[in-house]
């Protein structure tokens, strides 16, 4: 059969059958990690099933066998919506403050990747590479390898890496983070995100070897590295030229009446600084009465976690900002902020990104964010608009002729709003060039190609493979990672 790529992720996305683009950032990513290769897909099919250790659904299209597994009712309420979301979510984007940590929601943790992991273990072939990705399947490395499997196994984070102070709030952080050293590489968005993964293996006996860019630790060592996710920028070029000349668009630019729009698309999460940016737009009318009435803010925020508590406080915070911001500055003819609880589709979406005049970017704490990347690929380099970005974005170490901001700085967002809205065309074409060169350069084709061949290079050794046992001080084999 040969080797192929294995995919492994909390959800698939198996291709839709009327063709429609992929819409989600990992369902990107794994098709451009996939493309031209033979492989296999596998996940959860966010199905909840009564009889979850039920024989996976295979689905083969082309070269690439999506492998979908269903969960119980129990599994996603404690290994979903407990340990990932409402623990290891806020914990690795600094608020470890947020987690709510329950024994019974680590316990689920672990058996969903043991689970993953007896579905996936038949299914991989002596050369085949695994590349896991994101926060929700930590330790499915490690259960691999306790099945005997010594192929390279290569872990991708998605969100931040808090430093090692936040990472050891977490009750089994030994056991949970720790098990990312049973990976040969680890890839994380930024520098800074490694250089806080690094401090904590530091923090626990590791050594740095290969000149840094690994960490040996109880006799395995683990590589790590920087591969910042991108979008496909041309095909997103093209998709947005085409959007923008949509009747949908061009109802809404219609509706504007000559307004200039500004545009945040987040989910509605509370790492997204949403109220922020809407405190912030309301300083912006305070502060520049002359704009009253000649921009729109346009916020899609689509629903996510809803039956996470946390989420439902900040849906409610965010209603409540953008009443009383209209209520105060809105008049008959014109409101300030448009809110939009819905989700669009990719094409509708790169639209709206190529109509905005001022992309507003700025949450609190970020891995990346693929929206900054998008709306600058959907300009018009000839007209192009302007990207408000937040400092604690991942994306600002790529995007920095953005204009750059702290998004906890009210006063330092609204002047850099009316910064964007009135800079000169001469200036919005100079920043922009030179940041969609780089997109075009340093596209997601190119970060599964980087990440791969880094991957290739650092196998580990299958002496050190064996030695299973002493890195958490466990018995080698299945047993349980932690007694709960």
């Amino acid at each position: 059969m040969g080797p192929r790529l294995i995919i492994v992720s909390n959800r698939v996305a198996p291709p839709d059958p009327k063709g429609s683009p992929a819409a989600g950032g990992m369902a990107v990513a794994v098709k451009a990690a996939l493309k031209n290769r033979k492989g296999l897909w596998f996940g959860w099919s966010g199905k909840v099933s009564e009889e979850p250790d039920a024989k996976p659904q295979m689905i083969d299209v082309k070269k690439v066998t999506y492998v979908l597994v269903d969960l119980s009712k129990n599994d996603v309420q404690e290994y979903y919506n407990g340990l990932a979301n409402s623990v290891l979510w806020p914990i690795l984007h600094y608020r470890g403050d947020l987690q709510e940590y329950t024994r019974a929601d680590a316990s689920g943790y672990i058996r969903v990747n043991q689970l993953f992991a007896d579905h996936l273990s038949p299914l991989v072939g002596e050369e085949d590479v695994v590349w896991v990705h994101d926060y929700h399947l930590m330790l499915l490395g490690r259960e691999l390898r306790a099945r005997g499997h010594r192929n390279r196994i290569g872990f991708f984070l998605h969100t931040p890496c808090a430093p090692p102070d936040i990472l050891q709030m977490l009750p089994l952080h030994e056991q949970i983070f720790g098990g990312l050293a049973y990976y040969d590489l680890v890839g994380f968005q930024t520098a800074n995100d490694r250089d806080n993964f690094a401090r904590y293996l530091t923090a626990r006996g590791g050594k740095p070897v290969r000149g840094g860019e690994a960490y040996e630790i109880d006799g395995r060592q683990v590589k790590l590295g920087v591969f910042g996710v991108s979008i496909e920028t041309k095909t997103y070029m093209r998709l947005a030229r085409n959007a923008g000349r949509s009747a949908m668009i061009a109802l809404v630019k219609e509706s504007l009446g000559g307004n200039k729009l500004a545009l945040g698309v987040d989910r509605l999460d509370y790492t997204k600084g949403i109220p922020d940016r809407i405190r912030a737009f309301e300083r912006f009318l305070e502060d520049n009465p002359d704009w009253r009435g000649k921009v729109t803010f346009l916020q899609i925020t689509p629903k996510s976690r809803s039956d996470v508590k946390d989420y439902a406080d900040i849906e409610r915070e965010v209603t409540g900002l953008i009443g009383k911001v209209n209520g105060r500055f809105g008049d008959a003819a014109w409101t300030p902020i448009r809110y939009v609880n819905r989700s669009y589709s990719r094409t509708v979406l790169a639209g709206m990104y190529r109509a905005a005049d001022v992309a507003l970017v700025t949450p609190l704490r970020d891995g990346m964010n693929l929206v900054a990347k998008e709306y600058l690929a959907a300009q018009d380099p000839q007209n192009p608009g302007v990207l408000v970005l937040s400092e604690f974005a991942g994306a600002a170490r790529e995007l920095d002729r953005a204009l750059i901001v702290n998004p906890h700085e009210t006063d330092g967002v609204a002047a850099a709003l009316k910064r964007a809205l009135e800079m000169p065309i001469e200036e919005r074409r100079e920043r922009h060039a030179p940041m969609l060169a780089h997109l075009e350069s340093h596209d997601i084709g190119r970060w599964a190609e980087d990440y791969l061949s880094a991957l290739a290079e650092g196998r580990t050794s299958r002496r050190l493979l064996d030695s299973l046992r002493v890195f958490f001080g466990t018995q080698q084999g299945r047993e349980p990672i932690a007694t709960l």
